[in-house]
């Protein structure tokens, strides 16, 4: 959802990737919420860091405690700033029904959403940021 995000409203000035420690699909949940507010996704892949090697990043914004605590060493130049957001999936997980696992990637969509409008300035705020 953050590439999504991302890309829908910062293409101008941001180059949005994104990867992950343990890639494993699109999330097909994720594609429906992002749809209902006009944004994209199907056509994004679940990339594993590895396969962003080579490129050069000012930033590298970790998104939940298990990408911060594996996030693979950057170069000097390279900022890594953690924005904590909760798991859809692990609080889908208990979810009763569809309906009741989607209010929980709506949350999260929103909050994420939130976030990419605040970029850059967000990522020069402070040394990390908390949602």
């Amino acid at each position: 959802m953050s590439e999504g995000w991302t890309r829908h409203l910062k293409a101008d000035i941001i180059d949005g990737y994104s990867g992950g420690v343990d890639p494993h699909g699109v999330d097909p949940r994720a594609v429906k919420v992002m749809a209902e507010v006009g944004v994209d996704i199907s056509g994004q892949t679940s990339k594993h860091v590895d396969m962003l090697e080579g490129i050069e990043f000012d930033y590298v914004v970790t998104l939940c405690d298990n990408a911060r605590e594996a996030c693979p060493f950057y170069p000097a130049k390279t900022r890594v700033v953690h924005v904590g957001f909760d798991d859809p999936p692990k609080l889908a997980a208990s979810a009763r029904s569809d309906d009741e696992a989607m209010v929980h990637y709506r949350r999260v969509r929103d909050e994420i959403k939130g976030f990419v409008e605040r970029l850059p300035e967000a990522l020069t705020a402070g040394s990390a940021c908390r949602m």
